[in-house]
């Protein structure tokens, strides 16, 4: 690890991961953590997911960043903490902080440890005067942020990406009653959601035709293979991510393709020819869906910022 940063690890031991695979795999239908999507080569490959023409919606985020930057800093204020789950890469990162006034620290938050640290260092690199303090964590669990030099006006979490809609309803809304409390009253939430639109764009965006995103899917097996002793033959199971229009969400399974027993962490799991193993969710969102889910946790929505077509949205959350 560079010296050019300090990371606070409290990354998930590999007694987690076991511990929450196992339960998933015992659930029926069977369920993978899609948080564990993201060790070093999961992280590679969601970058390059975010290059494929199909997938529109990191590509928009950033257009919106560019075309609305002035108004989103007035929203956001001065002297703010910023905040971050999931920081990835952090290119939408640099575009906010440039744009912010006198912005106090950044938190970003993340459970790749090597994204965490290379988006560190980088923005070290390019915000000299900014303080930088990442955590290695999930943030899904409890955890203490660390202390910037300088006292904030106001904490900001930036959730962009509409990673909020990887989450079922339940558990988005746990994440957001977890940011409210960690931003406080008064506090922000810049909130990036997909829109709800055309089924087949919806479907393209997560089925590209260079198959990046059943690598990435598949890595999951290959991370599970390496961590807990699995036996997981890759070629044995295949991505597949359909619209579940009465739920509102992309919903990506892994596919068996024969019937088959897998061996993983010392316990042994039977797949049928065909059986679906959900890994992930993607919500899509209408603004009485969004409006809905700042009620119901403890924000209000003040300002929102979108592309031309509508196809995502950037949204200025209140605690209140």
């Amino acid at each position: 690890m560079s010296q050019a940063v300090r990371v606070l690890d409290l990354q998930p031991e590999a007694s987690d991961i076991r511990r929450d695979v196992l339960e998933g795999l015992a659930r029926t239908p069977k369920q993978l953590p899609s948080k564990y999507f993201y060790d070093a080569r999961g992280s590679e490959l969601f970058e390059a997911i975010c290059e494929q023409p199909e997938y529109y919606l990191t590509r928009t985020e950033l257009a919106i960043l560019d075309t609305h930057m002035d108004g989103i800093a007035r929203a956001l204020g001065e002297r703010v903490l910023l905040l971050e789950f999931g920081s990835g890469s952090g290119i939408k990162t640099r575009k906010l902080l440039a744009g912010l006034v006198d912005p106090v620290g950044y938190v970003p938050i993340d459970i790749s440890i090597s994204a965490l640290t290379d988006s560190a260092i980088a923005l070290r690199q390019a915000f000299p005067r900014l303080c930088v303090l990442p955590v290695c964590a999930d943030f899904t669990q409890p955890l203490q942020l660390p202390t910037p030099q300088r006292s904030a006006e106001r904490k900001v979490m930036f959730f962009p990406g509409s990673t909020l809609g990887n989450f079922a309803p339940a558990d988005a809304l746990s994440l957001l009653r977890r940011i409210r409390a960690l931003v406080g009253e008064g506090g922000g939430l810049l909130l990036g959601v997909d829109m709800k639109k055309d089924v087949a764009r919806l479907e393209a965006a997560y089925n590209d035709a260079a198959g990046v995103t059943a690598a990435f899917t598949l890595n999951l097996l290959e991370r599970l293979n390496r961590e807990l002793d699995a036996d997981f033959d890759l070629s044995a199971f295949r991505h597949r991510a359909r619209y579940n229009p009465m739920a509102g969400r992309i919903e990506t399974h892994l596919v068996s393709q024969r019937p088959q027993v897998v061996q993983i962490a010392g316990s042994r799991f039977s797949f049928d020819e065909g059986e679906a193993m959900l890994v992930e969710y993607s919500a899509k969102y209408d603004q009485d869906d969004i409006d809905r889910l700042a009620r119901q946790t403890g924000f209000a929505v003040e300002q929102r910022f979108s592309d031309p077509a509508g196809d995502f949205s950037l949204q200025c959350l209140r605690a209140i």
